[in-house]
């Protein structure tokens, strides 16, 4: 597992091919937090979602790199409440 104190407020959340899924709020648990404003679309737009430590593979800079491609990713998302968004 990676080293969660590498993993920095407002760092870009990038799937393995490079697509933006979101931005750090904070690291909650084994979950990282992303911010409201850069989580979600439609009905899942305005609140956090959260994206597992398990899926991250390195932290580069201000860039936490996951280990799916970005459209995968996604997929893995989790709300407030601990549930899938997809």
């Amino acid at each position: 597992m990676i080293d969660v104190a590498l993993i920095k407020e407002h760092a870009e959340v990038i799937g393995a091919d490079g697509v933006h899924i979101g931005t750090v709020d904070r690291v909650e648990g084994n979950r990282i937090k992303l911010t409201k404003k850069d989580s979600g679309e439609g009905s899942h737009k305005g609140h956090h979602h959260f994206i597992s430590l398990e899926l991250v593979a390195d932290v580069e800079g201000d860039k936490v790199r996951l280990s799916a491609d970005g459209d995968v990713a996604v997929t893995f998302e989790e709300e407030d409440g601990g549930k899938p968004i997809h």
